[in-house]
């Protein structure tokens, strides 16, 4: 069944849209008011996708202007004369239109690749085993120190501009490989200028408790310290990221040190996120719940305590399926159980050069799908409208909600599950960021 015409109400003032996209064979609105004003969706509501077919897409000042039945829009906002010249017509000839994915969790900035790495793992090192020998995150560290910020914001800017070309159209980027208040605030300040440069929405997440640099290796307490009491105050004073991270694990930053360090974000007006029970379960995900954190992420080693924890919370549960991908583990995360148990789950890459170099958003779902048992509707759901919930961008983004901004996808095929179906294919023939096209390719026919 149709979803119903839905109209701005800024539709009344008469005026023309900027664009009108037609020929939609099925719009995936992801938008149902009344599903919408309890939060981010749980259960059943992940498969309610607001689906329409034959429909219009109408967009006026980089906002949805109205979704539906395309004789129905047309109608409502032309009456019965074609769109006049100040409204420019693309026709999605015949394929399906979704939301811009929203990515979740990323390290998108960084200097070189960590491909060595991956041949260790692949001859049987474990990622703990490399990182006690000098790689992992402060091989990344390292690198990092060593470039300035015009060089990690033109590496950036690439990687970023790739995200897109495969849906992506808001992202989170995270610090995390500076790990002192200098490099800190450079990382931040290049993810801001990259993620400008390459069109896209970032929303930027201090990392600094990401591990403990080399320097205070045998001082963790004062690494503590110098990031409740400079680099977090620094950050908040210079505008330099949203929100606040911590690497929540007994081998990295305990429970007592990752509150301190999320309350102080919290009393600096840092939103909060917790890289949580991924290695083991730690309490993490029950901590997140606890300090009112948007998203507790990674999840791999969640408990029934944890589970029970976010389910009653607001705080959305921010999946990584690429990661176990990439490292050649076994075990998922248990997303069929967090779903069924009522959580509020979302996916995203955690593009990094070590654990996860897959920034596609297309791949995440299929291996969601195939590995973790999400339905192509609740992967979608959970790549789109539950992904900005985890960031706090679900007034703006994740679905094409009248009056949210006109961030959306023209795929190649006329119908979303094809998406994780083809999981190594690139679906998209077209992305709009604000009703600006970024990439278009009106020649691409539909899959049959």
């Amino acid at each position: 069944m149709n979803t119903p015409l839905r109209l701005d109400p800024a539709a009344a003032d008469g005026r023309a849209p900027d664009l009108l996209v037609t020929d939609i064979a099925q719009l995936v609105t992801v938008h149902d008011p009344d599903l919408d004003a309890h939060g981010p969706r749980r259960r059943a509501a992940m498969s309610e996708l607001g689906l329409v077919a034959g429909a219009a897409l109408a967009v006026r000042d980089g906002r949805v202007l109205a979704t539906g039945a395309e004789d129905e829009v047309r109608q409502a906002l032309c009456g019965h004369a074609p769109p006049g010249p100040a409204t420019r017509v693309v026709s999605a000839r015949g394929r399906a239109v979704i939301p811009g994915f929203v990515d979740p969790h990323t390290h998108a900035v960084f200097g070189r690749w960590r491909q060595d790495e991956y041949e260790r793992r692949v001859r049987g090192e474990t990622y703990q085993e490399i990182a006690a020998a000098g790689g992992g995150i402060n091989a990344s560290v390292r690198d990092l120190r060593s470039r300035d910020e015009d060089e990690l914001c033109a590496l950036a800017t690439a990687r970023l501009r790739e995200m897109m070309a495969w849906g992506t159209t808001t992202v989170e980027i995270k610090s995390g490989y500076g790990l002192s208040s200098d490099d800190e605030a450079k990382m931040l300040r290049a993810a801001r200028r990259a993620a400008n440069e390459a069109g896209l929405d970032a929303v930027l997440t201090c990392l600094a408790a990401h591990e403990v640099p080399p320097e205070y290796r045998e001082r963790r307490a004062q690494y503590v310290k110098l990031v409740v009491d400079e680099i977090l105050p620094r950050v908040a004073r210079e505008g330099l990221a949203e929100r606040c991270d911590v690497f929540c694990e007994p081998s990295v930053f305990d429970l007592a040190d990752s509150e301190t360090i999320l309350r102080r974000a919290a009393e600096l007006g840092l939103q909060l996120t917790v890289h949580a029970d991924e290695l083991e379960p730690f309490g993490g995900a029950a901590l997140a719940a606890k300090l009112g954190a948007a998203s507790a992420d990674h999840l791999i080693r969640i408990d029934e305590t944890g589970r029970a924890a976010l389910a009653a919370a607001d705080t959305v549960a921010v999946l990584l399926p690429g990661t176990v991908f990439t490292l050649g583990l076994r075990h998922y995360a248990p997303a069929r159980a967090m779903i069924d148990e009522g959580c509020a789950v979302a996916l995203a890459s955690d593009f990094n050069p070590g654990s996860c170099p897959i920034l596609a958003m297309p791949l995440i779902q299929a291996i969601a799908c195939t590995q973790m048992r999400l339905t192509p509707a609740e992967a979608l759901v959970a790549c789109t409208l539950n992904a900005a919930w985890a960031l706090g961008r679900q007034a703006v983004a994740g679905s094409l909600a009248p009056g949210k901004r006109a961030d959306f996808v023209i795929l190649d095929g006329d119908d979303y599950r094809l998406i994780p179906y083809r999981a190594a294919h690139n679906p998209v023939a077209g992305v709009f960021v604000g009703g600006q096209e970024f990439m278009l390719n009106p020649g691409a026919r539909p899959s049959i």
